[in-house]
């Protein structure tokens, strides 16, 4: 027994491996296909299962009457009430991998491009640690062009998978390969159902898979050319797969939006200091706040290290928040509901400053929230509040065309309740009592983003100065510099409580 069979024997017998046959228009090759599955494979398997997809010709009827062995593994042959396209059935195949249970599940196309006599070696790979395996028909150096790929789909194929590599920071070898086998366990993590219907539904996969920071093994598999017909529009495809890489892109910058990139969606999505120096986070923590002060924290229990900065350097730091993620000896953090009233839901007293990052926009009643504040602070206690630009000039550019995409953070943040531009959150601000001093506009933080080349510390530093010269068009974020006047009752107290009464008759 040679090893890979040994290897593969062992996948199957701990695991429950299925195939999964694609098929359109595959009446003259879907039973030779399953026929060159070897024996020893196909008697291991827990099933092998047929996805039609309302082709035109005879391929149904052909499955159906294929003579199969009871002794190996149940065959099942499918249709589909209507055309579902590529991505369409391979949806439908993985959606039953899941509901029946399989470990593993293996695409194999019903045309005969992808050798079935390569399932050994597809299966050998899941003896190591991997979520995918894709046969790929580039490792072996000319391998392609001796199985008779054409010319001008073998520069095609380098040139696209060159282009995708660079756009998502991979190393794959080629990533158009039909030949895919999954793990299950990772396919029930990933949205694949939002996935494209056509051919570049493989492209999403691959893509998802990186995001979700999955394991994809590449083995070399051979490249058979025959009389199958190529159903593939090469320059649809090409810029269908383009798309998709450069709306990831966006997406990790929080431009764009779209629900079959966010393979975390189950998960709350944790907010993270920044530490630049030209972000807001490292202008708040360097603030020069007197040691002994009293400092309120609001919202910041995700990213305490603004605050415990000033902990750190003797400043009396409260931070309130809905979680309960700072725990820290030098700083007292209390859960908060600051949808409710605060008053009786933490040992509360008067502050000398206050920090809300980025936390109003999140609140139902953000007039509410900046009332509390008030009311938490001492009579010329300052707040430093901040908030993300709406009126930022990406956003107001892709409002020109249409496009008011909400993301996972940002300015646009899926769980923002409010959204405000600089003067909105001025009037905020002064209309529950406090006086603006100043407002500072702050870049994106590309540095904190992308890391530290050349290009992004200039396009950073760009961004910062804009930001400062016209915040109104160029912030990202904006900060307001605030100071609490006396309120009324602070001045009914002092004119009426706190001076001796002098009866006139």
């Amino acid at each position: 027994m040679n090893n890979i069979k040994q290897l593969a024997l062992e996948v199957l017998q701990n695991n429950r491996v299925a195939v999964f046959t694609v098929a359109y228009n595959a009446e003259q090759h879907i039973e030779d296909v399953l026929n060159r599955i070897p024996k020893w494979v196909a008697e291991k398997l827990a099933e092998i299962y047929i996805i039609d997809d309302r082709s035109t010709d005879d391929t149904y009827s052909k499955a159906q009457n294929i003579q199969w062995s009871g002794e190996i593994a149940p065959l099942r042959i499918f249709q589909t009430p209507y055309n579902q396209g590529y991505g369409g059935n391979q949806k439908l195949g993985y959606n039953y991998a899941i509901q029946r249970g399989f470990d593993i599940v293996v695409l194999l196309h019903g045309d005969g491009q992808y050798a079935p006599e390569s399932l050994p070696h597809i299966l050998a790979a899941y003896t190591e640690k991997t979520d995918a395996v894709f046969g790929s028909r580039f490792l072996q150096r000319g391998g392609a062009l001796k199985g008779r790929m054409p010319l001008y789909k073998w520069i095609g194929n380098r040139i696209l998978t060159k282009i995708q590599n660079a756009l998502l920071k991979s190393q794959m070898s080629e990533m158009h390969s039909g030949y895919r086998s999954y793990r299950v366990s990772a396919l029930r993590k990933i949205p694949f159902n939002y996935n494209s219907q056509g051919f570049d539904f493989d492209a999403d996969i691959i893509v998802q898979f990186h995001a979700a920071g999955f394991k994809i093994k590449e083995i070399p598999i051979p490249t058979y050319y025959g009389d199958e017909v190529c159903r593939v529009n090469g320059v649809a495809y090409a810029w269908n797969c383009i798309k998709t890489l450069i709306k990831y892109r966006l997406m990790n910058y929080e431009i764009f939006y779209d629900p079959k990139f966010d393979v975390r969606a189950d998960m709350q999505y944790q907010y993270t200091s920044k530490s630049a120096k030209n972000s807001l986070h490292y202008h708040v923590r360097n603030l020069p706040i007197e040691k002994g002060k009293t400092l309120l924290d609001i919202g910041g229990g995700a990213i305490g290290a603004v605050s415990m900065a000033h902990a750190e350097r003797g400043v009396d730091v409260t931070v309130i928040d809905q979680c309960n993620a700072v725990q820290s000896d030098v700083l007292k953090h209390y859960v908060v509901n600051l949808d409710e009233p605060w008053g009786g839901q933490f040992p509360a007293e008067k502050y000398d400053f206050a920090f809300s990052l980025d936390v109003l926009e999140h609140l139902n009643c953000p007039e509410k929230g900046t009332k509390e504040i008030f009311n938490f602070l001492k009579s010329g206690g300052k707040l430093y509040a901040s908030t993300g630009n709406v009126a930022f000039f990406i956003l107001r550019l892709m409002l020109c065309y249409g496009s008011f995409n909400y993301g996972r953070r940002g300015i646009l943040d899926l769980t923002h309740k409010r959204l405000m531009t600089v003067n909105s959150f001025r009037r905020l601000l002064e209309n529950s009592g406090f006086k603006v001093e100043k407002i500072l506009g702050f870049g994106v933080p590309l540095l904190d983003m992308n890391g530290s080349s050349k290009l992004i510390a200039f396009l950073d530093m760009t961004s910062f100065r804009l930001a400062r010269i016209w915040p109104g068009f160029f912030a990202f974020q904006i900060l307001a510099i605030c100071h609490r006047p006396d309120s009324i009752e602070d001045l009914m107290e002092q004119t009426f409580q706190n001076n001796c009464n002098t009866l006139v008759f």
